[in-house]
Formats: structure tokens, C-alpha cells, sequence
């Protein structure tokens, strides 16, 4: 192993050089950067956010609902480009004082509740209406059980092993082959897993399904990191398979779409405010229009 050695300094002080791709919007203070105000649309759930893993979960719950024919779970998604900063603006920290996607903002009762981390908004979510969430007894702790999993995990697989291996400015040996453990440890888990059961919670559909697909359900459907073979992912059969089925329901197919900035224009709806928005508003249709 060639890996340069680093010696730390006794005490740490910011290059905000460093840090390769997300070297302009990581920083070590919290707080806004900018004024900005929030636009707010008609619906109940006001949703500001992009189309990550963790925003894929909260665009998916709340198509999932609306598919179940919840009318009061209408919503309007904001792009939020973290790229850009978006996520420190005023408005944003005012929901969100942590400066992450997804960001949610319940205005359905006398006084609107701010819903952030992507785990709260689906717990919030499936309290309120009813769905995708056991009330109570072992089901409804089996299925928390994956939910804080996820959360856990995820930042191993993002944090860890994405940066590492898909953007970080250099390729170490160290920190690729620790978190690809990781990774895979964490595969094989699920895998054993649904070996014998059709949703990670059991056999019903719930938010424990909602918050690992969008990781690894993608990452086994080769849409993280470009990191499938790598990974030999299609030895988790298990894994595979359940992906697959979660993938094929329409109200993830939509769900993918909202908030998206990327991929092909098709596949893009940046703002969502109503179902039409689906067959009339997606990218390649505004450009199309705007250039006619």
C-alpha cells in the first residue's frame, strides 16, 4: 500500500480547497450564508428538496400515498441545489437548521410543523395517514428496527464508500478497501435478510422499504457510483430481487422523477405541484416548449 502518510496538526483549521467535488458547499459552521426567502404553493406539505437517496425517500412517500388515494397528502416539491448553496439560504435553515435535504414543511394543521432528517419525514408521514407504518406490537418495531439501520448505515455507504471511491480528488487504497467492506458487510446483511421474506420489514410494504431502496436498492441497480460491478452486486441475489419489485410500483417510478436535476430530461421533473405535472412539465418538455 502506497497511501501517503499524514501526520494531523494539534489543532485542525479549515482549507476550504480541500474536499474535491463538495469542497464549495462543505464547511465546518453551521447557519445561513445568504437571505432568501422560500416559495410556498397551494398543498398542505410544502417539500423542498432534491433528488439524492435521502430526497428520493420523502418524493416517494408522498406518491406512495397519493397512489393509495390520500388527496390530503398533496404536495409541492421545491428544487433545492445543493450545489449551489441553496441549502443555506435563510428559509431553508429556518426548516432545517442542519443545512440537508430533505427539508418539510407541514402548513395542514393551525400551525405549520417543520419536518427534518429523511427518517422523521417518513415517520411523520406514515403517523399522520395511517400507511406503511404497523401501529404498534412487534411489526411496528420490526419495521423502526430497519429504519434507524438505514440511517445508520447509509453514511458508510455515502460518506464512505461513495466519497471515497466515486469523488474524492484522489484514489487511496486504504479508505476505498475499508468502506468497500463495509458496503458489502452491509449487502450482505439485506441479502440474508429477504432470503425469506418479501420487504425488509416483513411481508408488508413499509417505510423500512421507503428508506433502504433508495440507497441500495439503487446502488444493485447500478445508479450509485457507478459502482455495481465493483461491487458484484448481482451476487446478492436476495437484494436483487427485492430492488427490482420496488422499483417496478409506479409511485417510486414517480417518486425518482421529482426534484431530479440530472439524467436524461425525461426523467426530470424539478418542481412537482400536481400529478400532471408528470406527463406535461418535465424537463425535456419545457425546453422543448421554450424553444419553440
Amino acid at each position: 500500500m502506497s497511501d501517503t502518510t499524514y501526520t494531523p496538526p494539534k489543532v485542525w483549521t479549515w482549507d476550504q480547497a480541500s474536499g474535491g467535488k463538495f469542497a464549495s458547499i462543505n464547511r465546518p459552521i453551521a447557519g445561513a450564508t445568504h437571505d432568501k426567502e422560500l416559495p410556498v404553493g397551494d398543498h398542505p406539505f410544502q417539500l423542498y428538496s432534491l433528488a439524492t437517496p435521502n430526497g428520493v425517500k420523502a418524493t416517494v412517500m408522498l406518491e406512495e400515498l397519493l397512489e393509495l388515494g390520500v388527496k390530503d397528502a398533496e404536495y409541492d416539491a421545491w428544487l433545492i441545489n445543493i450545489g449551489d448553496g441553496d441549502q443555506f439560504g435563510s428559509g431553508f435553515v429556518e426548516i432545517n437548521p442542519n443545512s440537508k435535504i430533505p427539508a418539510l414543511h407541514d402548513r395542514s394543521g393551525e400551525a405549520p410543523v417543520r419536518v427534518f432528517e429523511s427518517a422523521s419525514i417518513l415517520m411523520h408521514l406514515a403517523e399522520k395517514f395511517g400507511h406503511f407504518l404497523p401501529k404498534d406490537g412487534p411489526a411496528r418495531t420490526e419495521v423502526m428496527n430497519w429504519v434507524f439501520w438505514q440511517m445508520g448505515s447509509a453514511p458508510y455507504l455515502g460518506g464512505g464508500f461513495g466519497h471515497f471511491y466515486a469523488y474524492a480528488p484522489e484514489k487511496f487504497e486504504y479508505p476505498i478497501n475499508r468502506f468497500t467492506m463495509e458496503a458489502k458487510r452491509q449487502l450482505d446483511v439485506l441479502n440474508r435478510e429477504l432470503a425469506d421474506k418479501t420487504y425488509i420489514g416483513g411481508e408488508e410494504y413499509s417505510i423500512a422499504d421507503i428508506a433502504i431502496w433508495p440507497w441500495y436498492g439503487q446502488l444493485v441497480l447500478g445508479r450509485l457510483y457507478d459502482a455495481a460491478e465493483f461491487l458484484d452486486v448481482e451476487s446478492y441475489e436476495h437484494v436483487m430481487r427485492w430492488a427490482k419489485a420496488i422499483d417496478a410500483r409506479p409511485a417510486v417510478q414517480r417518486g425518482r422523477m421529482v426534484n431530479r436535476s440530472f439524467g436524461e430530461l425525461s426523467s426530470q421533473l424539478r418542481e412537482r405541484h400536481s400529478a400532471e405535472d408528470f406527463a406535461t412539465r418535465t424537463q425535456d418538455k419545457l425546453e422543448s416548449e421554450a424553444a419553440e
